[in-house]
């Protein structure tokens, strides 16, 4: 689904470009708006890490923090590195 939403961003994008060059008319808040559409499709994976199976290893804490994911309907552990700040997201083996 997340691909057919970058592509239609994109077309919905270069469509008020062309349209504001075409007519000669300003379109700057829905450009905006789309611009900011197709940015948050393409960046917001990076944001969510992938779930590891395993803890990430010395130097991690369990910070008691717990939820189910969404997607893979699995328990979620949610790790800490105090050294680095750094979260780590571990699939609960209570499955």
């Amino acid at each position: 689904m997340r691909p057919v939403l970058i592509a239609l961003a994109s077309i919905a994008f270069v469509a008020i470009l062309v349209f504001d060059w075409v007519v000669g008319l300003s379109f700057l808040p829905p450009t905006i708006v789309a611009g900011v559409v197709l940015l948050a499709l393409i960046f917001e994976n990076r944001r969510y890490k992938a779930l590891l199976d395993a803890s990430p290893g010395p130097g991690w804490q369990a910070t008691g923090e717990r939820f189910v994911d969404s997607e893979s309907g699995k328990t979620v552990t949610v790790y800490f590195n105090p050294a680095t700040g750094e979260r780590r997201y571990v699939a609960s083996a209570f499955d």
